[in-house]
């Protein structure tokens, strides 16, 4: 009877991402863009403060903040405003690794995506992935939790154009999206977006989001093995058995997706975990935190992106994180930094 085994660099990866960092696959081809663009690697690493030698196992992890410095720094060097977009350009399912490989072995594109959202935790813990399906279109999203993190703009074109070449190799180059999604003000020359979308995106989005067709998630996956998947999914069980234990961590990262769901109540986040709202938050008290300061956690980080790279208007951002009116949401965000929304937008754009 055929067996399937995990491969090496799945069986390698026994430790599991922590909270606040990511995986360093897709950054792997950052040096050879590099020489690429007439720039010498070692010298812009040295200057974003990042061991270059991390990136040459892509299976190593570093932190968010350290990525996004980095991608800024890229930037600065080459004077690419659309940096982050070449190197999710250069990857595609594979540089996902584990979760890549489930993905790939899911029986529809359906199942993929779920287990892409249900799994990037192993990966990536400073965003959360989101899929979204209605009768006629479908969605899927990226949004980053992390705060204090720079180049949010870089991050989400590397994950846009990444996720769009992995629902390429998934589905065939049938596939196109329908619009794509991008929280971050319209550049000045939007072609090498066009290059690499097939059209032109959206720009000031509420959130990082490929739309397309929702008959294509009943799309079979012609290469999946069925033996294959099962022994992955066992992979990807046991690895996040050691991540849930925090609590806390996978708690920030469910309150994310549902302040973008339009739900963030207690009740909601602890109807996904199939527990009983008092048990939840007697569960969170334990851990010195609680559901309340988790969610405001993920509704300033999301404040602070769209006010600082987008140019929607302070009503249009208060809409978007569900505050019944902007006055409210002025008040909140006044209790996070201490500065009303356009007072803070000002201060950070004169840096």
């Amino acid at each position: 009877m055929y067996q399937a085994s995990l491969p090496a660099k799945v069986t390698a990866q026994a430790a599991v991402v922590t909270d606040g960092a990511v995986r360093a696959g897709p950054l792997a081809g950052i040096p050879q863009l590099l020489r690429d663009l007439g720039q010498d690697p070692a010298a812009v690493f040295a200057a974003a403060d990042f061991d270059l030698r991390v990136l040459e196992d892509p299976e190593n992890t570093v932190s968010f903040t350290a990525a996004g410095r980095l991608l800024d720094t890229c930037v600065q060097a080459t004077d690419c405003p659309h940096f982050g977009l070449l190197v999710g350009q250069q990857n595609g399912l594979e540089s996902l690794g584990l979760v890549g490989m489930l993905a790939h072995h899911s029986p529809t594109l359906e199942h993929a995506l779920r287990n892409i959202v249900l799994n990037l935790h192993l990966h990536d813990r400073g965003a959360v992935p989101t899929l979204s399906t209605g009768d006629s279109e479908a969605s899927l999203g990226y949004i980053i939790y992390q705060p204090g993190v720079t180049s949010t703009a870089q991050i989400y074109d590397l994950s846009a154009a990444l996720g769009y070449n992995a629902l390429r190799t998934l589905c065939g180059p049938r596939w196109q999206a329908r619009s794509v999604l991008l929280p971050h003000a319209r550049p000045p020359d939007p072609a090498p977006y066009r290059r690499v979308f097939a059209l032109t995106p959206s720009f000031d989005a509420e959130k990082m989001a490929l739309v397309f067709a929702a008959e294509w998630l009943r799309h079979p996956l012609p290469d999946a093995d069925p033996i294959l998947y099962q022994v992955l999914q066992r992979r990807a069980n046991e690895l996040s058995a050691k991540i849930y234990h925090d609590l806390a961590s996978r708690v920030r990262r469910i309150a994310c997706n549902l302040i973008h769901c339009g739900s963030g109540s207690l009740a909601s986040a602890a109807e996904v975990l199939s527990m009983h709202p008092r048990t939840l938050d007697r569960h969170l008290q334990r851990s010195g935190t609680s559901y309340h300061l988790l969610r405001e956690e993920c509704a300033e980080a999301h404040a602070c992106h769209l006010l600082l790279e987008t140019e929607l208007p302070v009503a249009e951002i208060a809409a978007r994180l569900h505050y019944s009116n902007p006055p409210a949401f002025t008040r909140a965000f006044r209790r996070w930094t201490g500065s009303t929304p356009a007072a803070w937008r000002a201060a950070r754009r004169k840096r």
